[in-house]
């Protein structure tokens, strides 16, 4: 194996595949990323063995094929350190992998190619192609919501569920629900739903930089694969049942709140410096016309704002993890948000103002 790149050509997606393989391995070889050269491309890979990440590069000169894998962040160090301009030269000489640039030289120890574990691939059961901005978007106002280490390992990831032209994402911790929808070409009658672990989610986020680039989704019963003009992303799904979202959505609220997203994101972060460190609860109290937002700590401090709302019902008092509020108004982007609530002990249910396809539940706390 034999060929010459530009470091910007090769660094892009060896950052990308680097961003797969995990630090600490049982495996020595899933340290190591997987060069293959074919023709004129070079084909990056790395795995963790749940996630596995492919990135093509076209070579401009003439190279000579086969294949290697070789420690991912080494490679990605020496490629970082070297000037912009750099030509790279990597060849593969008795075992080792000589790269050079300029005057500098480097040589790296390779483990066989053969070695290298690849990610079965199951029959996929549908496919659909998706731009990638609508679903980075997707991602974006869900993935904040999805559980990081709970013992109910389905909440450690995201549901993707495919209806007839549509594509939802759900994540829920247990305490706070995430859903966005949007229309997609898809002709799948029944409803199917598939769990991309967290990780798997991420990476596929981090992926989806092309803001006119489209994206191809295959959906299979253990794996989701994911296809641009430069990568090919391929995670586990986690196997399990995810709780049925549409009952956790509150129903018939009666007590609707109309805000400034900005000015409530502003007063949530300011009363919250002094809210308790541990369960991070404020008290709201909705009056006609006006919102009070309260928080106290142990050391008997006290915060409170008063912020103008457009609201006419019943007075009410709630509590909530001020946290789970400013996350919501963080993924927001219209200046208006409605806040639907009934009483002080359901959850609470907010949407952007003139807008239908997120949908966010915070249940309440007890101060």
């Amino acid at each position: 194996m034999h060929f010459t790149i530009q470091r910007e050509a090769l660094l892009k997606p060896l950052q990308l595949v680097a961003g797969v393989v995990e630090r600490r391995q049982t495996l020595p070889v899933l340290s190591n990323v997987l060069l293959v050269v074919q023709g004129q491309q070079l084909s990056l890979t790395g795995t963790d063995l749940e996630v596995e990440l492919v990135g093509r590069v076209q070579l401009e000169e003439p190279a000579e094929p086969g294949e290697i894998t070789v420690p991912a962040r080494k490679l990605m160090d020496i490629c970082k350190s070297l000037p912009n301009d750099a030509l790279i030269d990597i060849k593969v000489d008795e075992q080792k992998l000589l790269v050079k640039a300029g005057r500098s030289r480097f040589t790296l120890s390779t483990l066989p190619a053969n070695d290298f574990p690849t990610v079965e691939e199951g029959p996929g059961s549908l496919t659909c192609t998706l731009e990638q901005s609508r679903l980075r978007r997707l991602i974006e106002r869900t993935s904040f919501a999805m559980a990081q280490q709970d013992v109910r390992y389905y909440l450690n990831g995201m549901l993707l569920e495919v209806s007839t032209g549509t594509l939802r994402a759900v994540a829920t911790d247990g305490h706070r629900l995430a859903m966005c929808s949007m229309s997609a070409d898809i002709g799948q009658a029944d409803r199917h739903q598939v769990i991309v672990p967290r990780k798997g989610i991420l990476e596929l986020a981090r992926l989806l930089t092309e803001p006119d680039g489209t994206v191809s989704i295959v959906l299979g019963q253990h794996h989701i694969r994911a296809t641009t003009g430069e990568f090919t992303f391929t995670s586990k799904l986690v196997d399990g049942k995810f709780p049925d979202y549409e009952r956790v959505l509150p129903k018939g609220g009666d007590k609707l709140v109309l805000g400034d997203r900005q000015a409530l994101r502003e007063a949530f972060s300011r009363t919250a410096i002094l809210s308790n460190e541990k369960y991070r609860g404020i008290r709201l109290q909705l009056a006609a016309g006006q919102l009070k937002i309260q928080a106290n700590n142990p050391e008997q401090e006290e915060a409170e704002e008063e912020i103008s709302v457009d609201y006419n019902g019943a007075s009410l008092e709630i509590g909530f993890n001020v946290s789970y509020l400013l996350d919501v108004l963080g993924v927001m982007t219209t200046e208006q948000v409605r806040l639907i609530l009934s009483d002080s002990n359901s959850s609470a249910l907010l949407q952007e103002a003139d807008n239908d396809d997120s949908s966010y539940v915070v249940m309440p706390m007890r101060l």
